[in-house]
């Protein structure tokens, strides 16, 4: 990591405080863009010339400095633990040093501290430059393998997708027991993929089929959480569909079906937060049933939330006839996103990348920092900005 990289990130801490001095308009500042925090990718796939990070059957991930027998301490650092020099703590055992970590699946970048050099996993063929003259481990937590059965006598299978631009030959799968094997990170989403088993296009016999854009057979595959999108009544409708920014508000995609007088879809989306319309006869109208709004091109939508990772909470404003929260993640719309009433007060869920956040709650028009949160920042409106900060 480096002395120059800390100066960095500190420096880049001090301008996302000082960036919010300046109001309600104020820019967030993401520690996932700084150096040492890797861009969201499409897939990954490790390569170590002796596995040294590995999933364990508990869920955690084990790192492993084999040897170091002599040294004092050794720690790992990394952009799951925001390149902290205290909380990585390695255990030494009698063949190296071990820790364990959650992480969630993704990108991270790595480095070890042995009595206080910093150094990469030399066992790890994968390394990421920072773009500023240092060089950082890069793991990847699998979240999915791609498995064909039978073709024991084939000499190479690989797997294609859209997620490497269908490059036959990058993802080369693994013998195993009754067939062949490939474990990896893949971003949540929809993917089309086949295999290719010495040459020829095998489609997955377990998954869906569709066709890629060339017209061969492809599997459909959904990665993610299954949204099931209802709407009571309109039981006299011909046509209703459900669109929205996970499909590019393509009206006539999302077919629904009609279940016992209710329309009903079964969708699976990637984490994240979107903003959708159902789309009765030709007509737009928002979800009835979803108390959660957004706007987006000038438009009030109904809001949801995919696998959410914190929820705003004010209590008490029983009387108030709308509340909104608005801050750095939706460049502090006045529109912000319309909060759920609940007994004990408003609450609204949102899914955040780490880093900082800026945020406040307006009540029927009136701007107000979040009154159980110890965390805020001033600005030049001299109202203050109450602040979160978002780990993995």
């Amino acid at each position: 990591m480096g002395r120059f990289k800390y100066i960095t990130i500190l420096l880049l801490l001090f301008l996302g405080i000082l960036s919010s001095s300046y109001g309600q308009n104020s820019n967030m500042l993401v520690l996932q863009s700084a150096p040492g925090y890797p861009a969201e990718v499409q897939f990954g796939v490790n390569n170590f010339a002796r596995i040294t990070a590995f999933e364990l059957p508990n869920g955690l991930t084990r790192f492993f400095v084999p040897g170091q027998k002599n040294a004092k301490r050794v720690f790992l650092s990394g952009s799951f633990n925001s390149w902290s020099t205290l909380k990585g703590v390695m255990l030494k055992t009698d063949s190296g040093w071990i820790r364990d970590e959650h992480l969630e699946p993704g990108a991270y970048e790595y480095k070890y501290i042995i009595n206080g050099n910093w150094t990469i996993d030399v066992n790890n063929n994968l390394k990421q430059g920072d773009g500023e003259g240092n060089t950082n481990s890069v793991y990847y937590r699998s979240n999915f393998s791609f498995k064909l059965p039978g073709y024991t006598n084939a000499h190479r299978v690989t797997v294609a997708g859209d997620f490497n631009k269908w490059n036959d030959n990058q993802l080369v799968m693994y013998a195993v027991r009754g067939g062949w094997e490939l474990k990896l990170y893949l971003h949540e989403g929809e993917h089309q993929y086949h295999f290719l088993v010495d040459g020829h296009i095998v489609p997955d016999p377990a998954i869906k089929l569709s066709k890629d854009a060339s017209g061969n057979p492809a599997s459909l595959l959904n990665l993610g959480e299954t949204v099931n999108f209802k709407l009571a009544g309109y039981e006299q409708a011909q046509q209703v569909t459900v669109a929205g920014d996970f499909n590019k508000w393509r009206p006539n995609e999302l077919f629904m079906k009609k279940e016992n007088g209710v329309w009903v879809l079964p969708y699976t989306l990637a984490g994240g937060n979107y903003q959708y319309k159902f789309i009765v006869d030709g007509k737009w109208i928002l979800d009835p049933a979803n108390p959660n709004k957004a706007h987006g091109a000038d438009q009030l939508n109904s809001f949801i939330s995919v696998k959410p990772n914190y929820t705003f909470h004010l209590k008490g404003h029983g009387d108030a006839k709308k509340v909104i929260l608005s801050g750095s993640f939706n460049n502090w719309s006045q529109d912000g996103y319309t909060m759920e009433h609940r007994i004990d007060g408003w609450i609204i869920s949102l899914r955040l990348k780490p880093g900082k956040y800026l945020y406040k709650f307006i009540i029927d028009g009136n701007w107000i920092i979040d009154p159980d949160n110890k965390l805020w920042e001033q600005n030049l409106q001299h109202t203050g900005n109450s602040v979160l900060w978002v780990d993995l």
